[in-house]
């Protein structure tokens, strides 16, 4: 064990985790230069579409005599569950902060998780090789941030490759190898896989003891027996070896075809043995709330069997069956964020090819009833109508904001716009401010990241960590479609804004509905009125297009039938409304 290092790469989002990553892989010579592309350790086709990293990825790589496992994570703040579950299974992190930005406000965030764990922090600069890059000012900045020298901060490039040696010289020597105390297998599951042939594939860390091929395992929580029938490390492809030792990370493939038989933090022991479990992980706290329904409710079974699927590489996501009398069968599902939410339906289309109708999301409130009975809400439909509850609570959240000062004039114009409640601020070395903000969570969930990204020119960032509940003063606002409600497009709004957003919505659904055979209604109701409201005019069918010449009675007549049918029609017609308007409207403006 004494020539292994486990170690992940933490940052901001955008700044060159995967570049390093890339890089490593090269110098170690762990993915030759001839079939070496970008992103090699993000495998989904999303993550290289949008450029960032949306699953943790092990990694194992031979140097100098060394073996190091490397777990390469996500920088968005949506994804911080996947960060803390990969920090729990090594021994170091190398800290990487981009030298044209600096110290952001993810970058705290991911830094206390590191220096709760007790892990080593290997401080790195990435992108010198930019003409942007400000080396001097940024190291200094780090350095009081740790309290160090500067000397002992490492400067890279990811396109070049500069540093790449130092840094990995640096994790031999000052990462620790990982320690064993005990004969009795213990091993972590930090992570999850699918295979239709060969069932769960379980990401483990070793922490005694070895796993063999072909031996009698179980998981200590779940009480479940398997095989190993199969063990291996990833080199980055999933590579067969004879078993896996303490201090190593690697895959075991177990055969077994159902879910929820393991959950993340679980450990795997020898059948029998009577090991004691580790510690495992916290179970995340959904930050929004969306409903989602198959298109066809054919497609019910399908999606739970995608949902199940999908937990098993996604713990954080979480979801229960609802019926609705509009949608029918669906998932309530609740989600780490806007971007979280976007990620996991778009999987479910691409992965399953299901067709989905998404419900606009929602964060989690609590209704007291004037006979002091309480209820927890999750969906616009089940919020109560106004004055039926005598108060309404709602999550808060405390936000920290890192911006250069020159923006701090429209960042509180959109902090009082989402109800921000503005604290202390800091100033930072380098011209930046430091802002300390308190926010319903309904409000930073109201694209309030993208905003701030805006305002900006996406300089400012953003990390937060969920407060408690306070008092709310909150309706739901109902959309109507040819005088029918759409679940999917209700929303719960502060009372102030009531005016502003129905009118938004009916604006942006009558851009985006395409035109019935009958002409369409579009309303937003709440408080027990119409708010606002548009028609959109019938898509026009030229029924005498294949007459040529006679008598124009002819063409009357169907004219006189065509405009009997369309009224019978607007009687009793419902939209169609497509896919792509659901997601439309979801990602709001």
């Amino acid at each position: 064990m004494d020539k292994i290092r486990n170690f992940s790469i933490i940052a901001h989002i955008d700044h060159g985790k995967s570049t390093l990553a890339d890089r490593m892989l090269e110098v170690t010579g762990t993915v030759p230069k001839r079939v070496m592309k970008e992103q090699v350790l993000d495998v989904m086709e999303l993550e290289r579409e949008r450029g960032i990293t949306i699953k943790m990825q092990p990694v194992r790589m031979e140097h100098e005599g060394y073996t190091l496992n490397l777990i390469d994570t996500p920088g968005h703040i949506d994804f911080y569950y996947e960060v803390s579950r990969a920090l729990t299974a090594v021994e170091g992190v190398i800290l990487l902060v981009d030298s044209t930005q600096g110290v952001q406000a993810q970058t705290l965030s991911v830094l206390r998780m590191a220096e709760d764990l007790g892990l080593v922090i290997i401080p790195v600069l990435s992108k010198i090789d930019s003409k942007l890059a400000r080396v001097e000012q940024i190291r200094e900045e780090v350095a009081v941030l740790l309290g160090i020298e500067e000397d002992e901060i490492i400067t890279t490039s990811g396109k070049t490759g500069e540093g790449i040696d130092e840094v990995l010289k640096k994790v031999i020597k000052e990462i620790p190898p990982p320690k064993s105390n005990k004969d009795d297998l213990q091993a972590l599951v930090f992570d999850f896989q699918y295979s239709d042939h060969r069932g769960v594939i379980v990401f483990v860390r070793v922490f005694n003891g070895e796993i063999k091929n072909n031996e009698k395992l179980s998981f200590s929580a779940a009480g479940k027996s398997f095989n190993s029938l199969e063990v291996g490390v990833f080199k980055p492809d999933a590579t067969k070896t004879d078993s896996l030792k303490a201090g190593e990370i690697g895959y075991i493939v177990t055969g077994i075809k159902e879910p929820g038989v393991a959950s993340v933090g679980d450990t795997v022991v020898k059948d029998k043995s009577g090991a004691e479990a580790l510690s495992g992980y916290l179970t995340p706290s959904p930050v929004i709330w969306a409903s989602v329904y198959p298109e066809s409710q054919d497609d019910f079974v399908l999606l739970r069997q995608s949902l199940d699927r999908l937990h098993l590489s996604d713990s954080s996501l979480t979801y229960e069956e609802e019926t609705s009398g509009v949608m029918g069968r669906g998932f309530r599902c609740g989600f780490l964020g806007m971007l979280h939410l976007e990620i996991v339906t778009e999987r479910l289309r691409r992965e399953f090819n299901l067709d989905l109708v998404v419900t606009t999301p929602t964060t989690i409130y609590e209704a007291e009833y004037k006979n002091g009975k309480k209820e927890t809400v999750y969906t616009p439909s089940k919020f109560p109508d106004d004055g039926e509850a005598a108060k309404i609570y709602e999550k808060w959240a405390r936000i920290e904001i890192i911006t250069p000062s020159e923006y701090i004039g429209p960042i509180m114009q959109i902090l009082h716009e989402h109800e921000g409640l503005v604290g202390e601020s800091e100033n930072l070395k380098d011209e930046r401010t430091l802002i300390h903000v308190e926010m319903p969570l309904r409000e930073l969930m109201r694209h309030f990241f993208d905003k701030l990204k805006g305002i900006s020119s996406g300089f400012a960032s953003i990390s937060y960590e969920l407060a408690d509940m306070r008092e709310s003063d909150v309706v739901r606002l109902d959309v109507l479609v040819a005088e029918e409600v759409i679940p999917a497009f209700s929303r719960i709004i502060s009372r102030r804004r009531i005016q502003e957003e129905a009118e938004d919505v009916v604006d942006r659904l009558y851009k985006l509905l395409p035109k019935q055979l009958f002409v369409t209604k579009i309303q937003a109701r709440a408080l027990g009125r119409i708010l606002s409201a548009k028609k959109l005019s019938a898509l026009k069918k030229d029924v005498t297009g294949h007459l040529y010449g006679g008598d124009v009675t002819r063409k009357r007549k169907l004219w006189e039938k065509q405009k009997k049918g369309k009224k019978k029609m607007q009687k009793r017609a419902k939209a169609n409304i497509p896919q792509d308007v659901f997601l439309k409207m979801m990602r709001g403006n």
